[in-house]
């Protein structure tokens, strides 16, 4: 492999949600370097950063039925049990939960957890608070969708930021859709809720990094009741 090709194969793709914002950026650079240089030297730093924000890296899931994957890249913020949002339909019953904070630096591709059928797709407006706060779950707007798998139904909900303005879907209802699988995205900063079965044990800890398609946070043939862990 030529040195050349090696730099490329290091360079992730774009999502082509993220080529008109480029376009912009990289424009609005050129502006700013005929009025003067520096200010062209920051907006082209903010063209690259807006290039990385919308990567959308080859990724290699687990696949086996009754693994749960993480949807988005981040920090995983939580790991509690709450009552699902109403939109869910998944009861007034509290059920574990795995929230992933996206910060402006992540991928924000967001992949299917779990491999099954999309009952429901919900949208709903709301709020843009910060997103690491517990109560942006209910307060911010937010994109919901319940997918049927053999171990039960999995809601995941894309809820938007402090920064983002936008959610965006891939999919439908009715749609069967694989684990991995693109769904959506969130611009500019974000995060993601993961709820899981009554009595799912989470295989994550809160502070730990989550790859989108790649970490497993749930197996649901496990019964070895979760995991300790030790921070260095």
């Amino acid at each position: 492999m030529s040195i050349a090709n090696s730099i490329r194969a290091q360079i992730p793709p774009i999502h082509p949600e993220g080529y008109p914002f480029i376009g912009g950026f990289a424009l609005a650079s050129l502006v700013l370097f005929y009025i003067w240089s520096p200010l062209g030297w920051i907006g082209a730093g903010l063209t690259v950063w807006c290039a990385l924000f919308f990567r959308d890296p080859v990724r290699v899931t687990p696949v086996r039925e009754g693994i749960v994957v993480a949807p988005a890249d981040g920090r995983v913020s939580m790991v509690t049990q709450v009552v699902p949002p109403a939109e869910l339909g998944l009861g007034d019953k509290p059920l574990p939960r795995i929230s992933i904070f996206m910060s402006v630096f992540n991928c924000h591709v967001n992949r299917s957890p779990v491999a099954g059928r999309i009952e429901r797709i919900a949208y709903r407006p709301g709020k843009f608070i910060n997103a690491e706060l517990d109560k942006a779950s209910e307060d911010n707007e937010r994109n919901s969708l319940v997918i049927s798998t053999p171990a039960g139904q999995i809601g995941v909900i894309q809820i938007a930021g402090l920064v983002a303005r936008r959610i965006v879907s891939f999919v439908r209802e009715g749609q069967t859709i694989g684990a991995g699988e693109r769904f959506g995205l969130i611009r500019f900063g974000s995060r993601l809720d993961v709820f899981l079965p009554e009595g799912s044990k989470s295989l994550v800890s809160e502070g730990q990094t989550a790859i989108a398609g790649e970490t497993v946070l749930a197996d649901f043939r496990l019964g070895d009741g979760g995991r300790t862990y030790r921070v260095d």
